[in-house]
């Protein structure tokens, strides 16, 4: 099997706030935080994905030596009177770097209402301030209703794990065309690993394959991650991480997993996108 642990971007919502369904610890502490940056440099990581929707994620990465990490951000819509310009170094303030690998949109819609903003943000990339410009997508539509409007990201990332498969064909084609494609959400915020009798009745339609993944295999996190790493067209796979043993466990187990079986049910949309959770 090939070394597939490059591909493994370091996701830092839970820095800066509660995050996961699965979650039991709260954010993680910068005892904490300074043992999985350590760990995951040591083996060849590269990529943290942030936001300044995260909470205190991007201050707290600012304590840290960000050199030989490439950084993506993602911003919300600026206020009126603002310019993407101050955002931005807002955001490199905070973080304590000169530029950003990515910036993205958090949400396509903020382009959708005021596409005059992606323009603020290539002049920010011809400038050097940023790498690679583009969106956090939540469906595969969206990248196509973007180029209607004339935005053509360098980057985006999008939703990919073992229930959901929607964004295969829309990826591939993407970066078929030169794109970089990360994704998020292997785990589904965690929704792999909650004991089903805990699962409220939102989620009866999957209760059944949950049980069966959680019963059938001992290395469930290893497994989901591997299948999402599989994937051939993305470039990284952002997973979110709550101690160093989950990271360490993480990249040990990699290289025994054997996979996980085939799976082509169809998944309703209020199981794939956790804001239409009912919880």
């Amino acid at each position: 099997m090939p070394d597939l642990t490059q591909k493994i971007g370091l996701g830092t919502v839970q820095f800066g706030t509660d995050y996961g369904i699965s979650n039991s610890g709260g954010k993680v502490s910068l005892e904490e935080i300074s043992k999985i940056m350590d760990l995951f440099k040591r083996n060849g990581g590269r990529i943290l994905d942030t936001a300044s929707a995260y909470g205190t994620s991007e201050e707290v990465l600012g304590k840290f030596d960000l050199s030989g990490f490439d950084v993506v951000s993602k911003w919300l819509p600026p206020a009126e009177g603002e310019s993407m310009r101050k955002l931005l170094n807002v955001s490199l303030s905070k973080l304590k770097i000169n530029k950003l690998y990515g910036y993205l949109a958090h949400q396509p819609q903020y382009l959708f209402d005021n596409p005059g903003i992606w323009q603020q943000v290539v002049q920010l990339k011809s400038e050097g301030r940023v790498d690679k410009i583009g969106v956090s997508l939540n469906r595969p539509e969206e990248l196509d209703a973007l180029k209607d409007l004339g935005i053509v990201p360098d980057l985006i990332q999008v939703p990919y794990n073992y229930f959901d498969r929607r964004f295969e064909w829309v990826c591939r084609e993407f970066k078929q065309k030169g794109g970089e494609v990360h994704t998020r959400s292997a785990f589904l915020q965690g929704l792999f690993f909650v004991p089903v009798k805990k699962l409220p009745p939102h989620f009866d339609d999957v209760k059944d394959i949950l049980e069966r993944l959680q019963k059938s295999s001992s290395m469930l996190p290893a497994e989901l991650l591997n299948f999402a790493l599989q994937n051939p067209w993305s470039d990284t796979v952002i997973i979110g991480i709550e101690n160093s043993n989950q990271l360490h466990a993480n990249f040990e187990s990699l290289s025994s997993v054997i996979g996980l079986p085939s799976f082509e049910r169809s998944i309703s949309d209020s199981i794939l996108a956790p804001s239409k959770w009912n919880i």
